[in-house]
C-alpha cells in the first residue's frame, strides 16, 4: 500500500503535524497550582497520563516552560481535575495565553474546592480530582543528547477524590466521567461513550 514516510526532523509535509492525531485521543491534564507567593493558576496539557499503580503516579509534559511548571517547581505540589464534557468551554478559558498574575479559576467562572493534603486547589465541578505531591521534573532530550525546551512533571497521587454518581458496584465507570481527550488539528476532541466499549481480558 502507499505510505506517506518521513523524518520528522526534515519536516512532514503535510498542512498539519499528524504526530498529535496519530498518538491519540489522549487525556487531559488539567493542572490546578498555587505559585510561591498564593497566585493561583489552572492549565490544561494535552501531553499527561498515569505512569505507575503502586504508589500511583501521574504526569504532564509542559511544552515551555509555563506558570504550572513554574509553581511546582516552587512548591512541588499541583492536584490533577477531571476535565469533562459538560467542562470544555471553561478547560478552555484557562488554556488562555495570559500573565502569572492571572488566576485561570476566575478567567474560566470556576470555584475552588480546597484540598485536603496539598495547597493548591481543586475545580468544584470536576467529577474526579487527584491531589499530588511532586516526585520529579525531567527536561526532555534528543536522541543525540541536547536539551528540548520541554519538562515532564511527575507526581505521586496523595488523595483521590470521585463523585460517587461514576461508581457503580464500587467500579469507577470511565465512560460516565464523560472524559474530554485531545486529538489532532488546531483544536479537535474526543469524547467517549459506553457503546464505544469492549471487554478483551489477558491471556493467561
Amino acid at each position: 500500500m502507499p505510505l506517506h514516510s518521513y523524518e520528522p526532523r526534515q519536516g512532514h509535509r503535510l498542512p498539519h503535524d499528524p504526530f498529535n492525531a496519530i498518538v491519540g485521543p489522549r487525556p487531559i491534564g488539567w493542572i490546578s497550582s498555587i505559585s510561591s507567593s498564593g497566585v493561583l493558576n489552572l492549565a490544561p496539557y494535552s501531553f499527561f497520563n498515569a505512569f505507575n499503580y503502586v504508589p500511583p503516579i501521574v504526569g504532564f509534559a509542559s511544552v515551555g516552560r509555563k506558570d504550572s511548571l513554574n509553581n511546582i517547581e516552587a512548591t512541588g505540589e499541583f492536584v490533577w481535575n477531571l476535565a469533562s464534557e459538560p467542562l470544555a468551554e471553561a478547560m478552555n478559558q484557562s488554556c488562555a495565553a495570559v500573565g502569572p498574575e492571572v488566576n485561570e479559576f476566575e478567567l474560566a467562572g470556576l470555584t475552588t474546592e480546597p484540598s485536603h493534603l496539598v495547597r493548591p486547589p481543586r475545580v468544584q465541578a470536576s467529577l474526579v480530582t487527584m491531589e499530588c505531591r511532586c516526585t520529579q521534573i525531567v527536561q526532555l532530550q534528543t536522541a543525540q543528547g541536547t536539551q528540548v525546551p520541554t519538562w515532564l512533571v511527575l507526581g505521586e497521587v496523595v488523595k483521590v477524590h470521585i463523585d460517587e454518581q461514576l461508581l457503580q458496584d464500587g467500579i469507577y465507570q470511565t465512560a460516565a466521567g464523560k472524559p474530554l481527550l485531545r486529538g489532532g488539528g488546531p483544536g479537535d476532541y474526543f469524547t467517549i461513550s459506553e457503546a464505544g466499549k469492549f471487554v478483551m481480558r489477558r491471556p493467561t
